[in-house]
């Protein structure tokens, strides 16, 4: 079953990585087996902190996996905390995929980044987020052949 995700990531320094994972499935034989379709969204300067959290939450509008997509400061992003807790309070699945192994134009990598995972925990039992879901490496994991099996295992985890 083919999945709506939202992708999360930091526009200004992985556009490029991230849309080397969000087109993915382009090039995938069947488009409709790719596992997914993009929800996600082009970060828009100069709005209002509101308009940009709307523009977040008209986002996820009937999503089912949020995944996050980690380079090297995308947990220091204003809006990534504001993402995960909608995706969370919405009960999309989670995930991060670490992109930082990517090349942009003339091969150029970056730093593996900080998850985001991490830095949440439940209040309760003091857990990290990041121990309950799923974290992969696209590079290391050929996220180009598995991405549509790890978004489905994420929305099933999260019972969708």
């Amino acid at each position: 079953m083919a999945r709506r995700v939202f992708f999360s990531f930091n526009y200004e320094e992985d556009v490029w990585r991230a849309n080397q994972v969000r087109n993915c499935w382009m090039t995938q034989p069947d488009h409709q087996e790719a596992g997914f379709f993009d929800a996600s969204l082009w970060e828009k300067a100069k709005q209002s902190d509101e308009a940009i959290k709307r523009m977040i939450r008209d986002g996820l509008q009937n999503t089912t996996v949020t995944a996050i997509l980690v380079g090297a400061n995308t947990a220091n992003r204003t809006y990534i905390d504001y993402e995960i807790d909608q995706s969370y309070q919405r009960g999309n699945g989670l995930l991060a995929i670490y992109i930082n192994g990517l090349n942009i134009p003339g091969g150029v990598t970056s730093a593996r980044g900080i998850n985001p995972l991490d830095t949440w925990t439940w209040k309760e039992s003091g857990r990290k987020f990041s121990d309950h879901y799923a974290t992969y490496d696209w590079a290391r994991d050929d996220g180009y052949k598995n991405c549509g099996d790890w978004f489905e295992r994420a929305a099933r985890q999260a019972g969708k």
